[in-house]
C-alpha cells in the first residue's frame, strides 16, 4: 500500500504480484478492496495494481470533476508512479470501463488489453444543458450531507446495503473496519456525487474520442453480468461489437461480477494476454 500524488491529489494504490501488469478499477463509490478477491487469484501471475480515484477509499478527496480525458491519463500517471511502464491489461468495472476504454485510445502503446466488466454503456450520450449545474449540485449536495454528519451515521449502512443490492451472492464481504474507515467520511460520498454528476458529459466525451481515437489492435473482452436482463446484454453485446471484441457472459453474477464470479474476472483476465495460467 503506498500513497502517490497526482495533479495534487494523493492517490491510494496497492501493487501486488508478479508478471506481465494490469490495472483494475472499480465502479463509482467503490474502493481497492472490492477487488480482492479477484487480485488474489491474479496476483500469481501477474502484477496487479490497484488505486483509488479521487474521493474513493482512501485516496484524498475530489478536486477537480472527472473527465474522460483526464480519468485516461490518471491511469497513466499511477502507472508512473509504480513504475509500470511497459503495456497493460486495463479492466475497468461499471463506470471505469468509460475510463478504461478512454486509457485504450489514448495512450495505444500503454495498453496490451482491455476488459470491460459489466461497463456502463451510452450509446447516444450527449452532454447535459445544465451540466455545470449538475456538478454545483452535487458539490452543495455533498457539503451538506456532512454538515448533517449523515456519512458518520449512515455511510457504511448505505454501502452494505447497496452493495448487497448489487449482487447474487450475499451480504458485503469487505472488511468492517475498512467499510467504516472510508464511508463514514463525507470525502468518499463527495466524491460519488461529483462522478454521478459528470456521468453523462463523460460518456458523452468517450463517444467523442471513438471518432478520433482508433483503438490499437488489442484483444477486448466485455464481460457482462448475466442477472441484468436481456435489455442489458444487448447493450453489452452492442458495446462488444462497437470494440470489435468478445463478449462473455457471467452466468449468475450480478452488477458487482468482482464479487459474484472473481474466478470468471480473474480467468478473463488472464485469457486477454497469453500466457494465460489457470486460475487455481
Amino acid at each position: 500500500m503506498t500513497f502517490v500524488r497526482i495533479d495534487g491529489v494523493p492517490h491510494h494504490v496497492v501493487v501486488a504480484g508478479s508478471g506481465p501488469p494490469v490495472l483494475l478499477s472499480a465502479g463509482l463509490g467503490m474502493a481497492w478492496f472490492d477487488w480482492d478477491e479477484v487480485a488474489a487469484l491474479l496476483a500469481p501471475h501477474r502484477t496487479v495494481v490497484r488505486f483509488d480515484r479521487p474521493g474513493h477509499g482512501l485516496s484524498g478527496p475530489a478536486v477537480a470533476p472527472p473527465t474522460a480525458s483526464g480519468e485516461a491519463h490518471r491511469i497513466a500517471a499511477v502507472l508512473d508512479a509504480v513504475g509500470v511502464s511497459g503495456p497493460v491489461t486495463v479492466v475497468g468495472h461499471s463506470i471505469a470501463g468509460f475510463h478504461a476504454e478512454a486509457y485504450a485510445r489514448l495512450h495505444p502503446d500503454r495498453t496490451a488489453a482491455l476488459v470491460l466488466v459489466d461497463s456502463s454503456v451510452e450509446p447516444e450520450a450527449r452532454v447535459p444543458v445544465a451540466a455545470g449545474t449538475r456538478v454545483v449540485s452535487a458539490r452543495v449536495a455533498g457539503a451538506v450531507l456532512a454538515a448533517a454528519g449523515l456519512p458518520a451515521v449512515l455511510g457504511p449502512l448505505l454501502r452494505r446495503a447497496t452493495v448487497r443490492l448489487s449482487r447474487t451472492g450475499g451480504a458485503d464481504p469487505a472488511p468492517r473496519a475498512l467499510v467504516r474507515r472510508c464511508y463514514r467520511t463525507s470525502r468518499v460520498w463527495r466524491g460519488l456525487l461529483l462522478e454521478n454528476a459528470r456521468y453523462r458529459p463523460v460518456a458523452a466525451e468517450l463517444l467523442t474520442l471513438r471518432d478520433r481515437f482508433p483503438l490499437p489492435p488489442i484483444p477486448v473482452t466485455v464481460l457482462a453480468a448475466a442477472t441484468g436482463g436481456p435489455s442489458w446484454l444487448t447493450l453489452q453485446r452492442a458495446l462488444a461489437d462497437t470494440l470489435r471484441g468478445d463478449l462473455r457472459v457471467a452466468e449468475g453474477a450480478g452488477h458487482l461480477v468482482m464479487l459474484d464470479a472473481a474466478g470468471v474476472v480473474a480467468e478473463t483476465v488472464l485469457r486477454a494476454v497469453s500466457p494465460t495460467p489457470p486460475v487455481a
